[in-house]
């Protein structure tokens, strides 16, 4: 297990939906040995794609992990006398918006990110958000430009579209032999060569052969491009680029060419078809040169729970322990699986580690290697190494697993909140305790899922990023958990909101017989700070007027009220309260009257602090054909969408918009008929704005309608 952590890859697979994700990282699976026979997505046989419901569908669904070998450099199938066999750790995500935290969850652990475009499509809705997210992460990334056998595929279109659209430095390193029917190789253009795949062998190997004549005066040009670029990255080349730009060596320019790719100041453009076994080896050859290793990467950065000091961790076996849990998943025949990346030291099966959220002690029983959703068993791991461990009891996604007498806490991951949910019920009354165990297991697994109960109603209500979100978690209930269930129409997740400053004071009294109950608090309630999630409270009383130990039970108190708004039992995500004042009596005062004042305070000074409904409002991109862009529009117009953006994509026009989920039920169906099955769209939340009055007043209705 002990290897050389400089030839270790912790990469990770992302795109816009139907890129070819899985189809990719099956061939790779293929080309480094690990599978003998290819997957097909379309057949529903990929390695990758296991779950019943990725197969039924074609897409992927969870995030999967594998490792695999690649020897470097090799050529036409036989390593050179320098070759080193690299380690890959390779995390396969969805691509569909509601899915999104898999992508999230895996950039927070990566080092480095194959992003796969479709030759045909190019950039593509989730392609934008996956790349932001990337950024976010500061994870480097090569780009490869799929599907080069499709009708329509432009390679340069696509590098074109990911610098003006993405905003980032696309580089192509290599040309397209041919296009469409004819794709049949490429030339590297930092060898300045030929390369054309046997088809007879699956392209495990090819030919070198001399640049087409008619490609001579373009490979020149984007030649030229690529060395000026690298040139203009490293100064010590900038030099010898002015003088004579051919004595820059071939090592020079992928020396160059990493650095700038571990510094985001390049994207190297690669392309292919994995589906017709072209140009993966290349990529392969592509993630070794230019993505970071472990060793690359710098120091992580956490905080010391006991003092708060910044310390560090350096990806090394000598360090104390670190890692970070980035997801839970349950399996039938193990249990309980906890992913994680270790940053640095060795943790071995058996032994005790420190969970810096739970401030408690876990043994790990048992440590896996995983592909896909099979566990190979190793005795330890190591820094820069990715895993799953079973045998704890209390660790959920982001949280920090460290050497005992080293503590550490790292970065956690944020993720969005849920928008839409369903009320469920089980068939039977049996089901109920499953479906109770059931959910906690989801939503354990799935930080963007959650399940409640309605105080109002007394119904549970499951909520997720989008239908086909509710859809697969309904699906797994039946199939995974044994549990049949009931469900009602989706429904939108509003948040309530303070708009105002507003000051109240609140007296709880309470007398019947014997010892009574009293609470006296004096507060200013206001909106939060923008950017600021949950309660922020802060307490001025000096002196005695409220005793010190009542002070958490009233922060606790609005704490609660916040779960259910005072409007229509809708969340308040944000608000700030500030405790002026108060009194208390001797006998009758305790922790739960200051409580339950808090409470019933904050619900009476939401009317003066001009309480709203929000509501999520989401992105839509919809390509269609010019003929019915102005019944698209009118159609987004009449469900109180705003229009930002019209363009064109691949002889098509496309149209971006924002509009309130509550509007969007259906729209497919609509869409279809509005353009007879020619146009489609992508939808994911953008963020939540206040409802009009009169949507408001629905609202409100329609809960006190669910509450009588």
């Amino acid at each position: 297990m002990a290897r050389d952590l400089k030839l270790t890859r912790n990469i990770g697979i992302a795109a816009h939906i139907d890129a070819g994700k899985t189809t990719t990282t099956e061939r790779i699976l293929f080309y480094t040995g690990v599978n003998h026979k290819m997957g097909e997505t379309h057949e529903g046989s990929s390695t990758m794609d296991w779950m019943e419901q990725e197969a039924e569908r074609g897409i992927t669904i969870t995030s999967a992990a594998t490792t695999c070998d690649w020897t470097f450099p090799m050529e036409n199938g036989q390593p050179t006398a320098d070759a080193k066999d690299y380690h890959f750790n390779i995390i396969d995500t969805p691509g569909h918006v509601d899915f999104t935290v898999e992508v999230n969850r895996s950039l927070r652990v990566l080092d480095g990110l194959v992003f796969l475009f479709s030759a045909v499509d190019g950039v593509e809705p989730q392609s934008e958000t996956n790349w932001r997210l990337a950024d976010n992460y500061k994870v480097p990334r090569i780009g490869f430009v799929n599907k080069m056998d499709r009708q329509g595929s432009n390679f340069l279109g696509v590098c074109q579209q990911v610098k003006d659209m993405l905003k980032s430095n696309a580089v192509p390193i290599v040309l397209n032999i041919g296009d469409e029917g004819d794709f049949k190789g490429i030339v590297d253009l930092v060898k300045n060569r030929a390369i054309v795949w046997h088809d007879e062998n699956y392209g495990s190997t090819f030919d070198v052969v001399d640049i087409p004549e008619d490609m001579k005066d373009e490979v020149r040009k984007y030649r030229a491009l690529l060395i000026e670029e690298v040139a203009s990255y490293d100064e010590n080349l900038l030099e010898k680029f002015m003088e004579d730009e051919e004595s820059i060596t071939e090592d020079e320019v992928h020396a160059a060419l990493r650095a700038a790719v571990m510094d985001m100041a390049i994207i190297p453009m690669v392309c292919g078809s994995s589906f017709k076994n072209k140009g993966v080896q290349f990529l392969l050859d592509a993630v070794c040169r230019y993505l970071p290793s472990p060793m690359d990467r710098e120091s992580v950065i956490g905080t010391d729970p006991n003092t708060g000091a910044e310390v560090s961790r350096k990806p090394s076996v000598s360090e104390p322990f670190a890692a970070l849990a980035f997801k839970i998943a349950t399996d039938p025949f193990v249990g309980r699986l906890a992913f994680f990346r270790a940053y640095s030291g060795r943790l071995d099966a058996g032994s005790y580690i420190l969970n810096n959220r739970s401030g408690k002690k876990e043994r790990i029983s048992r440590i896996y290697q995983m592909h896909s959703n099979k566990q190979n068993a190793i005795d330890y791991i190591e820094a820069g190494d990715i895993g799953a461990a079973v045998g704890f009891k209390d660790i959920k996604t982001g949280d920090t697993m460290s050497d005992e007498k080293h503590p550490i806490v790292l970065e956690s991951m944020d993720f969005p909140d849920p928008v839409i949910g369903i009320a469920v019920e089980p068939k039977t009354k049996a089901d109920v305790d499953k479906l109770g165990m059931a959910l906690a297991k989801l939503s354990e697994e799935d930080p963007t899922f959650t399940a409640r109960t309605d105080e109002n109603s007394g119904q549970t209500i499951i909520s997720g990023m989008g239908e086909l979100h509710l859809d697969i978690i309904v699906d797994r209930l039946k199939r995974e958990f044994k549990v049949e269930v009931n469900q009602g129409q989706p429904q939108v997740e509003y948040k309530e909101a303070i708009t105002q400053r507003a000051e109240h004071r609140e007296v709880y009294k309470k007398q019947s017989g014997g010892r009574g109950k009293f609470a006296d608090i004096v507060f200013t309630l206001e909106p939060a700070e923008e950017g600021k999630v949950g309660l922020e409270f802060v307490s001025e009383i000096k002196g005695g007027n409220v005793p010190k130990e009542f002070i958490p039970s009233i922060e606790k108190g609005f704490k609660m009220a916040m779960i259910n708004g005072p409007l229509a039992g809708y969340e308040v995500d944000a608000m700030k309260v500030t405790l002026t004042d108060g009194s208390y009596h001797d006998v009758d005062s305790d922790q739960l009257s200051f409580e339950l004042a808090a409470k019933l305070g904050f619900r009476n000074a939401a009317k003066a602090a001009k309480a709203v409904i929000m509501e999520p409002i989401m992105k839509i991109e919809v390509i269609t054909p010019e003929e019915n862009m102005g019944d698209i529009v009118g159609d987004l117009n009449r469900r109180r969408g705003q229009v930002n953006e019209m363009g064109d994509r691949a002889g098509a026009k496309t149209v971006k918009a924002v509009v309130p989920l509550s509007e969007m039920f259906g729209y497919v169906t609509t869409l279809r008929t509005l353009s007879s099955g020619r146009a489609t769209s992508t939808m994911e939340f953008s963020h939540y704005a206040e409802t009009p009055s009169n949507i408001s007043e629905e609202v409100i209705k329609a809960a006190k309608g669910t509450e009588s």
